[in-house]
């Protein structure tokens, strides 16, 4: 028999965080070998462990669980990593298969819908809650507006690439050295001249421009 899918569960919520890891390790391929409260604890966690898997809330106190998913995909780099998630947003979506999640599920599944979901995401696949990934290809298919990125200045298109990478105006200006409230400034400008009303508008007009690549993501 082949050794269970060791798994680093991370949530901030101590009885949902109970209740997954008891139907993950009901089941004899899956063995939680750790528990975390926050982004920093499953970083250092996942760097320690090295597990087969990681499930992440997005949400939590300090480090949320998207930054935790990029320094994890960047430090243990054949982790497979899973949202685990209540947000419906299209941005954080979009932020997590930018960090590197492999997964981006809703809370609301079933226990057994959670096991098969994990097990696919372990053996290689990519999912996506699919009411989210119909959202997200309706957006991708929707026609940009012509030489849309044009209209941007140089430092401009450097800042949408950031943000298409799911970086926090925080971070953007962190890696160019820009103070929060300038970058603030620039994205409200880029929206503008790419005639969008949201961030995450923005990153699909670049990722259908090729400025970065387009997410991964299956509905099943």
């Amino acid at each position: 028999m082949s050794s269970p899918i060791s798994i680093l569960l991370a949530d901030d919520h101590p009885l949902f965080r109970e209740g997954v890891a008891h139907s993950l390790d009901a089941a004899e391929d899956f063995l939680v070998i750790a528990q975390a409260c926050s982004g920093e604890e499953a970083v250092a966690l996942a760097q320690r462990l090295q597990p087969d898997m990681v499930l992440l809330d997005v949400n939590m106190p300090g480090m949320g669980g998207i930054a935790a998913a990029r320094d994890i995909a960047a430090c243990v780099p054949n982790v497979r990593i899973m949202m685990l998630t209540v947000s419906e947003d299209r941005e954080s979506l979009l932020a997590a298969l930018k960090a590197g999640a492999h997964g981006y599920v809703l809370k609301g599944v079933s226990a057994g819908e959670l096991r098969a979901i994990t097990r696919s995401i372990a053996d290689g696949e990519a999912y996506v809650t699919p009411i989210l990934a119909a959202e997200l290809l309706t957006e991708l298919s929707r026609p940009s507006p012509p030489d849309a990125l044009s209209r941007l200045t140089a430092r401009e298109a450097g800042i949408l690439k950031l943000l298409s990478q799911g970086l926090t105006n925080r971070e953007i200006g962190e890696s160019i050295h820009l103070a929060e409230k300038t970058v603030k400034h620039h994205i409200t400008k880029i929206l503008q001249k790419l005639q969008v009303r949201s961030r995450t508008e923005a990153a699909v007009i670049a990722i259908q421009h090729g400025t970065v690549d387009g997410p991964m993501g299956r509905g099943g």
